[in-house]
């Protein structure tokens, strides 16, 4: 397994390997596009962007690291002059590669890489949205209120918010009028009940009275009898 270990062998040696990467690098830089097979092509434009960059940074050692690997010191002034001034505002993205199609005999994939030519244009950032303040809301509301004064809308607006609101404390009031009727009802019946109660207690005591009144006057009537004999 190849964990970690980025780019492509290509079949070759690690010494041809370098120096075919080194000519095609300074054949691409002269040229400013050449033919290759695909995965070379991506292989080269590793190569390329690097040595870009090392013309955009132009210091000294950066100009000795290119001359290290480009043999042509024609290729690297005009690496460190003419592309350098080119790609300067450009943050990368230098080399475009576009497919061919398929060679004959291998129908091996064909590639064009190419240095790009157009004149970058930077994109504009969105800008996130600020969270909105009390005192912009207010601002904005006094505004369209003003703007509906000149209008002539805000007394519709007001005379429709009126009715809207009779509306509902009439809905209101409906809703819990026979809540009350039913409290009404429990409040009444305790009542009702208390005076049943009442009302039987004072017919056991009338019985009660009626029954005493009747036993005192027997004896009185047994006295009497044997006077009158």
């Amino acid at each position: 397994m190849r964990h970690r270990k980025s780019g492509r062998k290509l079949g070759v040696t690690t010494k041809h390997r370098k120096a075919m990467f080194r000519n095609m690098a300074t054949d691409l830089l002269r040229n400013g596009k050449i033919n290759t097979t695909d995965t070379r092509a991506k292989e080269i434009r590793r190569v390329v962007e690097k040595l870009v960059t090392l013309g955009k940074n132009g210091s000294l050692h950066a100009r000795r690291k290119a001359l290290g690997y480009v043999r042509d010191r024609a290729v690297v002034e005009k690496l460190f002059s003419e592309l350098a001034q080119r790609y300067m505002e450009r943050p990368g993205g230098y080399t475009r590669i576009v497919k061919l199609g398929y060679r004959r005999g291998d129908n091996a994939p064909i590639s064009l890489i190419e240095l790009v030519t157009e004149e970058y244009k930077a994109k504009r950032k969105r800008r996130k949205a600020k969270p909105k303040t009390q005192t912009e809301s207010a601002s904005k509301e006094s505004s369209k209120k003003k703007s509906a004064e000149e209008l002539g809308l805000v007394e519709q607006e007001e005379t429709a918010e009126s009715l809207a609101g009779e509306q509902g404390e009439a809905e209101v009031t409906e809703a819990k009028s026979p809540k009350k009727s039913s409290k009404k009802k429990s409040t009444e019946e305790p009542a009702l009940v208390e005076q049943e109660e009442t009302v039987e207690s004072q017919a056991d005591e009338q019985g009660e009275a009626e029954v005493t009144e009747t036993e005192s006057s027997e004896p009185q009537e047994q006295a009497d009898s044997p006077e009158k004999t």
